[in-house]
């Protein structure tokens, strides 16, 4: 498996609802990240993913763009909470070593309703 797939995989999987499955098959052990809002350790932020798609059980995630450059993979994406939501431009950027995910850093941007730039986000 690549590590575009691992990345893709990971972050589908979680967006799903699946992130006790996502962080079992693709986390390494002494995985850390990077958001701001959570405690860097691996169970914190799956719980949060987990709470999330409670929360919003319709999340539409969709994958624009995937780069990988050595170990590192950076991940493009529309995330909904809903599927009339107009979401967030999100990047993912996934540290991987022997085919696990061990540093994730994320990031993300509202699409506006009314955006100046008509190039669009994705």
């Amino acid at each position: 498996m690549t590590k575009k797939e691992i990345a893709q995989n990971f972050l589908k999987l979680a967006a799903k609802g699946h992130s006790h499955e996502a962080f079992r098959l693709y986390v390494g052990a002494n995985f850390k990240h990077h958001n701001a809002y959570f405690k860097g350790d691996a169970d914190t932020l799956m719980l949060a993913m987990e709470e999330s798609t409670r929360t919003n059980p319709n999340k539409v995630f969709k994958i624009h763009h995937i780069l990988e450059d050595g170990n590192l993979v950076a991940v493009h994406s529309h995330l909904k909470q809903t599927p009339v939501d107009l979401g967030f431009a999100v990047v993912h950027i996934l540290k991987i070593k022997s085919d696990k995910i061990v540093e994730l850093w994320d990031l993300g941007q509202p699409v506006p309703r009314e955006p100046i730039n008509k190039n669009g986000m994705f």
